[in-house]
């Protein structure tokens, strides 16, 4: 199984912290095996902390990561990294050639990404062509990256597990 890692870029504590601890969310539920953030923010940090520690799982998150450093990183170790914007190829012609890779770094910006960012990167994906947000786009690579595979995957060490019904909210306490 590939590795999976989310960079989130651009992010401003101050606005964005709920969208953030949404791509990390999504980011987790749907595969990925952790996120590095671009600056500091406690309260993300443990917000998604906190759902791994009652949701299961091995996600990691680390704040306060130079987003150029990281990348650099990545790629010295033989990753690739693909960002994530709506100007980039389609995904449905490069998702194979992705999947081929065995460690991915996905790059998700919030404001305006640094024009550079297109430079450093092996991949430029658009999810569509069309504005959306950014856990949309991530969502939906995530879901074509891993075949759908993701979303019959167990968390181990869970607290809390979801148990599927047509009817109510069900959960069970461990």
């Amino acid at each position: 199984m590939a590795e999976l890692v989310v960079l989130r870029i651009g992010h401003r504590p101050e606005r964005d912290q709920r969208v953030t601890t949404h791509v990390g969310l999504a980011a987790r539920a749907l595969g990925a095996s952790g996120m590095f953030l671009a600056a500091e923010d406690k309260g993300v940090v443990e917000s998604i902390t906190d759902v791994v520690n009652r949701w299961g799982g091995d996600f990691f998150i680390r704040d306060r990561v130079s987003w150029k450093r990281c990348i650099r990183e990545w790629k010295e170790s033989g990753g690739v990294v693909v960002h994530l914007t709506m100007y980039g190829e389609r995904i449905q012609d490069r998702e194979e050639e992705i999947r081929s890779h065995s460690r991915i770094l996905v790059v998700v910006g919030a404001e305006k990404v640094p024009g550079e960012i297109y430079g450093l990167t092996d991949y430029n994906i658009a999810v569509t062509g069309q504005p959306h947000s950014e856990i949309s786009g991530l969502a939906v690579f995530l879901d074509r990256f891993f075949q759908g595979s993701e979303l019959s995957a167990g968390f181990p060490g869970a607290q809390i597990r979801v148990v599927p019904s047509r009817d109510m909210k069900l959960t069970e306490e461990r």
